[in-house]
């Protein structure tokens, strides 16, 4: 009875740990302000079916694509085995699933389910070991930018070897169960298509060493899971289980459409409309855009945590492409970090928010960086998981003019112009005209 007591004590506290984290992750996306996403239910939930479980987007680079396909479906698909270790680990028995339903017209399906496992398992480890060669041995200029040097690089290759490991042992744990079956020391299934070509690795060992490989691949596949678990909070494949609610909440407006800001329009309205009526406190001013994490809105906040780092918005970016330091997936890195800087803050200080002389704009994102950004849209398009880094750039580049009046030259004498001239030319409106006079 040791080994479902200690399996059961090991899922508790993965359980306990993963919900602990996951909270905190909550609270944090939520430190943003309000923005009111629950209109269009209907297209919401056909964008997030096409999106984020269709991979209608992952498919445009049709080679990477198809490859995240297979570790996706087998991420997905093997949820219904793990159902069983599960069950066996908690119980103490050995696939229980298929003890229920043996003889029963349930059983195909369970042999069926098995073998595609198997064989999306292996189209999934071919595609990760594709991965690693694309960043580790090709690697591809997008993978070896600056925001990608240290953890963000050793993250996705960790995971990836993570992958190879979680498949390695399924496979042990089934053909070591074949051999198992076949000398009688196991409930019989169903041939598996995969596993049986490996079922003569064990034919030459002992009884007990068979059963020892058979529990280090079962051991060894749910550990993997469990530690995935504990794992995923402080990685970027938080975007495996964020990519949902974050393509749920897609911006259904026109790319590039910019926001209204209520107090701007409640100081002009009146001088058009003497019955207008505001809609902010004057008494309580807000702050125009965004200088750190605070001020920007809570699907914002989100856009940052789903960030899968894959780089497809950089790649897209015709300003970084010409050399600019813009990066749009670093915007969404430095984001994610000063947000979670901020957590552990609050985590430090009783749950409140205790002033740390940083900010998201100047500590971690540059001027430089929002200025070279010609809102092309082509990082929002790109984003597998519509992610929007044009609206954090966007908030910021409203901060610094709005509340430090700072602006490039070029910008500046524009607003001057349109301040004295109603236009973004140097001329007069008198003189706008002159044009028509010259031969």
């Amino acid at each position: 009875m040791l080994s479902p007591i200690v399996f059961s004590v090991l899922l508790i506290f993965v359980a306990i740990f993963f919900t602990y984290h996951a909270k905190k992750i909550r609270r944090n996306i939520l430190i943003g302000k309000d923005i009111d996403l629950s209109d269009n239910k209907g297209e919401r939930f056909k964008t997030m079916l096409k999106v984020a479980f269709g991979q209608s987007k992952m498919v445009v680079r049709p080679v990477p694509g198809i490859m995240h396909f297979f570790i996706y479906a087998a991420f997905v698909i093997t949820q219904i085995e793990l159902l069983e270790i599960v069950i066996d680990g908690i119980s103490g028995g050995h696939r229980r699933i298929w003890r229920a339903i043996d003889g029963t017209a349930l059983s195909g399906l369970y042999t069926f389910t098995i073998n595609f496992i198997e064989i999306i398992s292996v189209l999934a480890f071919v595609a990760t070991i594709t991965f690693l060669s694309r960043r580790n041995i090709i690697r591809l200029a997008r993978f070896q930018k600056p925001e990608m040097k240290g953890w963000p690089t050793k993250d996705a290759n960790l995971i990836l070897c993570a992958e190879i490991f979680l498949i390695t042992c399924i496979m042990m744990m089934n053909s070591a169960d074949l051999e198992l079956q076949a000398r009688g020391e196991t409930h019989k299934t169903a041939q598996f298509i995969i596993s049986s070509n490996f079922q003569g690795i064990f034919s030459g060992m002992s009884t007990s060493a068979v059963h020892l490989f058979e529990r280090i691949g079962w051991w060894g596949h749910i550990m993997g899971i469990f530690g995935f678990l504990v794992y995923l909070p402080i990685s970027k494949h938080l975007h495996i289980l964020l990519a949902f609610p974050n393509t749920y909440y897609s911006n259904l407006k026109l790319k590039g459409e910019f926001t209204t800001l209520e107090a701007v329009t409640d100081v002009v309205a009146p001088n058009f409309d003497p019955a207008y009526q505001p809609k902010t406190d004057p008494n309580n001013p807000v702050r125009f855009g965004a200088k750190d994490v605070h001020d920007l809105n809570w699907k914002n906040l989100l856009d940052a945590y789903t960030c899968t780092e894959c780089g497809r918005c950089t790649s897209a970016c015709p300003q970084n492409i010409t050399g600019k330091k813009l990066s749009p997936r670093k915007i969404m890195m430095d984001t994610r970090d000063r947000l979670t800087e901020v957590g552990k803050n609050m985590d430090a200080n009783g749950g409140t928010f205790v002033d740390d002389g940083k900010s998201l704009l100047g500590d971690y994102i540059t001027t430089e960086e929002i200025w070279a950004c010609n809102t092309c849209n082509a990082c929002v398009q790109e984003c597998p998981v519509n992610i929007d880094p044009l609206a954090i750039i966007v908030e910021m580049r409203r901060f610094l003019v709005m509340e430090q009046s700072q602006s490039p030259a070029e910008l500046t004498n524009m607003f001057s112009n349109i301040e004295n001239n109603g236009a973004p030319w140097q001329f007069s409106q008198s003189d706008r005209a002159n044009w028509t006079n010259e031969n």
